[in-house]
Parts: C-alpha cells; structure tokens; sequence
C-alpha cells in the first residue's frame, strides 16, 4: 500500500528517495494504520520537504487512504475478515474469494453497503488500478472492476424474462437503478485514482517518449519540455555525483600511520590518522559542430552540460561549422536560450570545416589540454571531403586525459559518404552514437563519476 502511495506523490512531481521510503515504512510499522491522522502528520514527516511538497502530500493522502483503508475496515462486519496478508494484490484476492458466496446481486439486494465497498476496494487493489497511465483508460479499467465485481450476475437478471406484474417490474426498476449507481460510483473510483496517479501523467508521458526520441527529431514545440527534462536529469546527476565527492573529502583512514600512533595504547585505537585526498576536478572542454541538422543536437549538448556545471564547474565550449569560436563567455552572461539562439546564429553559419576547427582548437586551448582534461566532440563527422583534422586530433588526444566523440547518426551511417567517423575515432578513446537524452544522461554521467 505505502509503495502505490509513494507512486502517486513521485506523479504529483514530489521527489521521494529510496532512504525516505525507508523512513515511511518504519514510520508506518511504528504507527499503524488505526489512527488516520496521526498516520497523516507521521509520513508527512518522512515524506514531504517544503511547503508545497506539504500541500501535494494532504491531497494525495486524502485521496489515498480514503478508498485504501476501506479495504482494511471490517470492525463492524459481521463477517470480521482475517486478512494478514502484507501484499495488496493477495489481500484483494483473499477478500474477493471471502465474498464468493455472495454474489454481487446478492450484495445489492440485501443492501449491504460494507461489503460493496469491501469489494470494490478489493477489486481496485486486484487490477492494479494505481497503475493508469492516461485518461484513455478510463474505460478500460472500469470495464476490469465491473467484471471483477461480477456486475454479469447483476446483467442475467435484468435480461431474464419477468411476469410483468408490478412487484417484478418494482424490483426490475430498484435493480436497474442500483446498477446505474454502481457504475457511478465504479468511474469515481477510477477518476479519483486518475487524479491521484496522473496528476502530471500527461507530461511525465511525454517526458519519457522525449527522453527516449532522436535529439534531431524534437519539434520546436518540445523545446519547452526538453529544457524541462534536461534540467531534471541534471539535477539528478548532481546530487548523485555531489554526494560521492562530499563524502571523498572525509579522506581515508592511514592504517599504518594510526598503529604506528596508538601503540603507546597497547593497540587500543585512541587516535585516528586520516589522508587527506585532494579531488581533482574534471576539465571538460566541449567542441560542437553546429552546422545544419546537427545544431538542434548541439543545443541540448550545450545546456545539459551548461545544467550539469555544479558536477563539472571548468567546462570551455566552442562551436563551429567553418569557423571556431568559443561561446563559454555567451553563456555565462546570457540567459541559456539567448546563448543558444546566438550560438547558433552567429557560428552555424558555412559548410562543416573539421579539420580548420580541430586545428584552431588545438591552437587556441592546446597549451591547457593536460591529464585531467577531457575533450567532448559533438558531430557528424562529415568533412564535405575536405580535411578531418584527423592529426591535429591526435596531438589533443596524446595530451588529454580522454577524448570523447558523440555522433548524433545512427552506426550504420557512419563512413558512409563524407563521414570520417573511422579515421576520427581512431583518434579518440569512446566513440559512441548520442541520439537521446538518454544517452547524454550516461554519458555525462561517466565522465562526472570517472573524473572525481
């Protein structure tokens, strides 16, 4: 139960860790279920952080645990169901089986509403309704609870062949209205969970196909969201990579230094010796060619990594199609879509000239390359047959730590027509295709983790 919770609130777009689900499950064993309010200001000390965390956390919480707990209140039912066990998915089936012998219309006729919510809260829990994705399933899910419920029991008397008196024709017109109310409640049931596990669905979709669509694909109408989702990412490689370098500063306990010391101790381990290890941050210097279909790559290449600069803070970028230039400075003064429109205005101009641009580059930052530079190369590799620049290349690879060529084109592309992928992947350490933000996400990753 506190999993599909935990679910809906990472829907409502409230950040839940691994450790905070931890602390809500402690907190849930300690509390219990009985006392709804208590449980409610508990989770939301383990769960929610700000203040508009806490507004998101009491409405998803109310929408919940209404329907939730149902499933769990029998007190007052004459039946007193024993159901112990800790998997929803068993505990909807033991109490389905439990009511096998009342049937729906059974459940109806006598008026028992316990046992209906009993069996809808069941029923819900079965076919797995906190896992809708989008309103089109409404109808789907419904359909799935209603059959469920047995709602055919219900349908085989309002089909079966009546005498017409009044009293039969009284109880058709009571069923047929009680089915109606059913089905009613039956689509509240399934909008309140649409509510609960798709407050942002439509966006989180869409963020998820995106993630996963050939940078060279996105539509301007996307941009939008995929500033949105590179930021996102970004955040999440910083606090993973934030946290591995705070915890490197603690340095690393000197064993022989700390015997050595503890000696006059008889051995006992009064003092502790630590090295102190000095982290070497990363230089990246990234080179994008942003020439006509590649330049819609480049611009996300340059605001992840402009996104990701509190993991990578000595980050130069330069781009080029016949000329290089470097835009480290643009960026740093401008808003990102300024420097964005700018970059791609002022130096996406001309055909691709690589081996002018990896020469210049060489020229410009050579003196700078040393063993902790890593250099990211974004393009195609299409030299319009002219030089690759494949040895000016080479002499930034004999000084750098690691070069990186990313190509927006799919492998069976490369080498084909002008492509120099193969004499300019020589010349490098990874050679990989980066088409997704997905690709990007790992890849910037690596170099984060590899370089600290």
């Amino acid at each position: 139960m506190l999993s599909d919770f935990i679910k809906a609130l990472r829907s409502s777009n409230v950040t839940v860790s691994t450790a905070e689900s931890i602390d809500a499950n402690k907190v849930l064993a300690t509390v219990g279920i009985e006392n709804k309010l208590l449980l409610k200001h508990a989770l939301s000390m383990a769960l929610a952080k700000g203040i508009d965390d806490k507004k998101i956390f009491n409405k998803c919480f109310d929408l919940f645990f209404d329907q939730n707990m149902r499933l769990d209140e029998t007190k007052d039912h004459d039946r007193q169901l024993s159901v112990e066990s800790e998997d929803e998915h068993t505990k909807a089936a033991d109490v389905l089986n439990s009511l096998e012998g009342e049937t729906l219309l059974s459940i109806l006729e006598s008026d028992d509403q316990i046992a209906l919510q009993q069996l809808l809260a069941a029923a819900v829990q079965d076919v797995q309704l906190q896992n809708i994705r989008i309103f089109t399933q409404r109808g789907v899910y419904m359909r799935r609870i209603l059959e469920k419920i047995g709602i055919d029991t219900v349908d085989e008397r309002l089909y079966t062949p009546t005498d017409n008196d009044d009293a039969e024709k009284s109880d058709f017109e009571t069923l047929k209205n009680l089915k109606a109310s059913l089905i009613e409640d039956v689509a509240n049931i399934v909008d309140k969970n649409l509510l609960l596990y798709t407050a942002n669905g439509a966006n989180n979709l869409r963020q998820e196909i995106l993630q996963k669509t050939p940078l060279a694909r996105i539509e301007v109408r996307d941009f939008k969201v995929m500033k949105q989702l590179v930021s996102k990412l970004a955040k999440k490689l910083t606090s993973i990579h934030s946290r591995r370098r705070r915890k490197a500063k603690r340095g690393y306990l000197d064993v022989r230094q700390t015997i050595r010391k503890n000696i006059q101790y008889d051995g006992i381990m009064f003092d502790t010796i630590w090295k102190r290890v000095q982290i070497d941050r990363p230089k990246v210097i990234a080179i994008c060619d942003v020439s006509g279909s590649v330049s819609q790559v480049a611009r996300f290449l340059l605001l992840f990594l402009y996104s990701v600069s509190e993991i990578i803070p000595k980050v130069r970028s330069f781009a080029f199609s016949n000329v290089l230039g470097e835009v480290t400075e643009l960026f740093e003064n401008n808003s990102a879509e300024v420097a964005l429109a700018e970059t791609i205005k002022k130096w996406g101009s001309g055909s691709t000239d690589y081996g002018g641009a990896l020469s210049e580059l060489e020229r410009v930052v050579g003196h700078e390359i040393d063993h902790r530079t890593t250099v990211l190369i974004l393009g195609d590799a299409r030299s319009n047959y002219g030089d690759p620049g494949h040895l000016a290349l080479r002499r930034i690879h004999n000084r750098a730590k690691k070069v990186i060529w990313l190509n927006p084109e799919p492998r069976s592309f490369w080498d084909t027509g002008d492509s120099e992928m193969q004499k300019l992947g020589a010349c490098c350490d990874r050679v990989e295709p980066c088409r997704t933000l997905n690709h990007l996400e790992r890849i910037i990753s690596d170099i984060a983790r590899t370089a600290a």
